[in-house]
């Protein structure tokens, strides 16, 4: 399983790395690669699938993403992405050290809350060393404390037909006028897995804003742009056809596959 493993992961990375860099060659380049039944289409689609599957019927619910010593973090978490949001809400949280900000949780559960950087601070924390591994070709180890996202799930009670947490960012992705609000989603199993944590913490220190500040989620057992950073509302929901283009996440209305386990 191990071999199965870092197959699947030096694939993926190539691959969407691949089609990450025709994204910048224009987009009817990049439409034309992820049309459906295009090879690089099919054979993305293909190891998602079969990671799925691999995953929940052999490795379980609760194994855990390899964590590293301490020792092992040679240079700090490298940023990508978006690195400064300017969106006006944002910015005044940043200014006033984020004193204000509340993490909304609500959708389909029975008791929605919403949650203080001190409340999230004060709760049960885990504290793990693992590796971010990007599409782009390059990994980084770091140390990660936050709030187990079980716990929450656990204080706000899903309803019967929960199936998806959804991320929504503080973030706009894209540029211009193409730009849009960047989310991103899991499955609830994926979100009760033991190493999936509301970061608050990197290497000893608060989340730098560059990194996500205040608070992104960890989810340890999946590519890196999984994990979605400046999260301002996890909403549970049963299905996707209300969000944006429908796929479950930014990425995934852009081309790639929802599902990126490693």
């Amino acid at each position: 399983m191990k071999r199965f493993s870092m197959q699947r992961r030096k694939f993926l990375t190539a691959s969407a790395a691949g089609v990450a860099g025709v994204t910048l060659a224009g987009c009817d380049q990049f439409d034309s690669l992820l049309r459906p039944n295009h090879p690089v289409r099919n054979a993305l689609a293909s190891a998602n699938d079969l990671t799925l599957a691999a995953q929940r019927l052999l490795l379980g619910d609760e194994v855990l993403a390899k964590e590293f010593s301490e020792s092992e973090i040679r240079q700090g978490m490298r940023p990508n992405g978006t690195t400064d949001p300017q969106e006006p809400d944002y910015v005044a949280l940043r200014d006033n050290e984020f004193a204000d900000y509340q993490l909304v949780v609500d959708g389909l559960v029975e008791t929605p809350q919403s949650y203080s950087l001190d409340q999230l601070r004060n709760m049960p924390s885990r504290t793990q060393v693992t590796r971010h591994d990007c599409v782009e070709g390059w990994s980084c180890i770091a140390k990660w404390t936050g709030v187990p996202l079980s716990l929450i799930l656990d204080e706000v009670v899903p309803t019967a037909n929960a199936r998806y947490c959804v991320f929504h960012c503080y973030d706009n992705y894209g540029g211009g006028l193409s730009a849009s609000p960047y989310y991103e989603s899991v499955a609830l199993i994926d979100a009760r897995h033991p190493q999936t944590i509301l970061a608050y913490g990197m290497n000893d220190a608060a989340l730098p804003v560059r990194n996500g500040a205040p608070v992104r989620v960890r989810i340890e057992r999946q590519l890196g742009y999984k994990m979605a950073k400046y999260l301002r509302r996890i909403e549970l929901v049963d299905d996707f056809s209300t969000l944006h283009r429908g796929k479950g996440s930014y990425w995934a209305d852009h081309g790639y596959d929802w599902y990126a386990g490693i």
